[in-house]
């Protein structure tokens, strides 16, 4: 039987297929006995559409692995924040064209304009204060024009 930790880094973020459920900081805890897995997950949001597809996926990446009893359960508080991504799934998101958030976002300092994906400039505008899915903002390049999105600090 697979350690539930390391089938779970196996989930991938279904809005965001490059991360996983672990590095984007969405699994919280998990309880494992001989006869069970209990997962804690918090939502990015609390409105996240995607939940129960993490939820599902969850269930059945456990079970496929020999753990037959398995329940997940929603935690909101502590509210999930973006400095839970961690530094591997920051570089991931950048690669994949998504600006990954500051670390600085629970301090509520002034955060810096996101660097272009392309080509690296901080020159960059608010396009829409909305992307592809609530948690990001898309943005455009001064520099080389191209259009890109930005996890929103949460």
């Amino acid at each position: 039987m697979v350690n539930a930790w390391d089938c779970l880094r196996s989930v991938p973020d279904p809005e965001i297929p490059v991360v996983d459920v672990v590095s984007m900081g969405i699994v919280r805890e998990v309880e494992e006995t001989p006869e069970s897995v209990t997962v804690t997950i918090t939502p990015t949001y609390s409105g996240c559409p995607a939940m129960y597809e993490i939820e599902l996926s969850i269930r059945e990446a456990l079970q496929s692995a020999g753990h037959t009893q398995v329940e997940v359960k929603t935690k909101i508080a502590p509210v999930w924040t973006t400095d839970w991504i961690t530094e591997e799934a920051r570089e991931q998101l950048r690669s994949y064209g998504i600006a990954p958030p500051e670390r600085r976002c629970a301090s509520g300092n002034d955060l810096k304009t996101p660097a272009c994906t392309f080509c690296g400039s901080e020159k960059t505008r608010l396009q829409s204060e909305f992307g592809s899915t609530p948690c990001k903002a898309l943005r455009v390049c001064l520099e080389c024009l191209q259009p890109f999105e930005h996890f929103k600090c949460i």
